[in-house]
């Protein structure tokens, strides 16, 4: 049995290393049980475990540890709660890291299926399907946009193992690269900082007006923005999936990429808590080198930056917020961006307009790609259900996300429309939206 949460030992991979090493970690969580609300791999392993008179986590069998396994969606929540994780504890505990060793042990051993790995192919591809589904936006949209449960959907689900039954993102018209490149040049006269845009695939191809207000926030506030050159999307369906060839492709060619952009003298910044968290961590354990760790280093959540641009001494936010400020905002907190340990950044920015914020931490249940498989909507719908209800009671005047698939899911659940947090930041600036073109 080896604990290891490090790609290249040589035993990351071995089938029979991997099942003693959850059979160890099982053990140690069916007796803590910290982290039983979290998600439903932890009620599903005491239940398994708690059938035998000894108690005794060696007795499931394969096919029950790779349950828990597969309702594993990757939220974190169990990490950052958990008191034996390796920087605290000898028993090294980092129940989130194991479940994608195990996931890439199976994906590796062949023991994923057909389906599940074309479903993996298509749900991974996210700039070729982004490419092609903007070029004939109008087109992709009414598939999108299908009623639940339709004929269509139903077909779509069952090529290619999307759920027919949950809300998908439209997408755009016009990519926000494109915008960016055609937009009119803004002259900066006092710069605070200089910044590579790295917009994830939802922004380039689904959100693009996150985008156009994030750098509209920004040039407003003295940040000159570039964009993040050659870096494609990060890469995560296929971690999640337990693809490490094709993640660790496109995680080396990014980790290139982004670190030419910070030797030029530019922070990264990621305005989709997922992508930022694998720039952050998921590089730097995968990639492993210094250019993954100078990536690391200088990489940004969005609200982020603009709150180190406030606080850090010689610089400032503009506070002249004369534009539209609601009362109050529903801010839904997305676990990954918990996960970074880097505070309610988001919130604290919006609280510089004037607004009450109500915070609301419930999971969606997403995960990039996870909550929209065909296979794990009996667990996911219930949790986007639970998020729905805590908005609904918390009731404010807007709700503010910084996730657009768990905004997508408060959308589905409530009929509300999220904004992110930089849009908000924008209207209250007096910043109108982008005209549709």
């Amino acid at each position: 049995m080896t604990t290891t949460y490090d790609p290249k030992h040589p035993k990351y991979l071995d089938e029979a290393d991997v099942r003693d090493e959850l059979t160890r970690v099982y053990d140690l969580c069916h007796g803590c049980r910290l982290c039983f609300k979290f998600c439903t791999s932890f009620p599903t392993l005491f239940e398994f475990v708690d059938r035998h008179d000894d108690q005794d986590a060696g007795r499931l069998t394969p096919a029950q540890q790779d349950q828990v396994i597969d309702e594993c969606f990757q939220c974190k929540l169990c990490y950052i709660n958990c008191p034996y994780i390796p920087e605290l504890h000898e028993w090294a505990l980092d129940f989130p890291r194991l479940m994608l060793r195990a996931d890439a042990m199976r994906h590796d051993t062949k023991q994923v299926s057909a389906r599940d790995r074309l479903t993996t192919e298509v749900m991974g591809r996210t700039d070729l399907m982004g490419k092609v589904a903007t070029t004939a936006a109008p087109l992709a949209n009414k598939v999108v946009a299908a009623p639940a449960g339709s004929f269509v959907r139903k077909a779509v689900e069952k090529v290619t193992g999307v759920s027919s039954v949950r809300l998908l993102p439209p997408y755009a018209k016009q990519r926000f690269s494109t915008w960016f490149a055609r937009r009119p040049k803004v002259r900066i006269n006092k710069r605070q900082g200089r910044v590579a845009v790295f917009p994830t695939c939802l922004v380039e191809y689904q959100k693009p007006e996150i985008g156009h207000d994030l750098v509209k926030v920004y040039e407003r506030n003295g940040i000159e923005c570039q964009l993040a050159e050659g870096a494609s999307c990060c890469g995560a369906p296929f971690l999640h999936s337990g693809d490490l060839d094709e993640f660790n492709k496109i995680a080396a060619k990014n980790v290139t990429a982004l670190a030419n952009s910070v030797r030029k003298g530019m922070d990264i910044v990621v305005p989709q808590p997922t992508c930022g968290y694998v720039l952050k961590k998921d590089y730097v354990d995968y990639v492993g080198n210094d250019d993954a760790r100078l990536v690391a280093a200088n990489t940004y959540d969005a609200s982020e930056y603009l709150m180190k641009i406030h606080k850090a001494e010689g610089t400032s936010l503009d506070m002249d917020f004369t534009g539209d400020v609601p009362g109050t905002v529903t801010y839904h907190t997305p676990c990954h961006l918990k996960a970074q340990n880097i505070g309610l950044k988001s919130r604290d920015l919006i609280k510089l307009t004037g607004a009450k914020v109500k915070l609301v931490q419930q999971c969606s249940g997403i995960d990039g790609m996870w909550g929209l498989r065909a296979e794990n909507v009996d667990i996911s719908v219930p949790i986007a259900k639970k998020l729905g209800d805590e908005i609904r009671r918390a009731g404010g005047d807007v709700v503010a996300g910084d996730c657009n698939l768990a905004n997508t899911a408060i959308a589905e659940q409530t009929g509300e429309d999220p904004l992110h947090p930089l849009q908000l930041i924008a209207r209250a600036y007096g910043i109108p939206p982008e005209t549709p073109r």
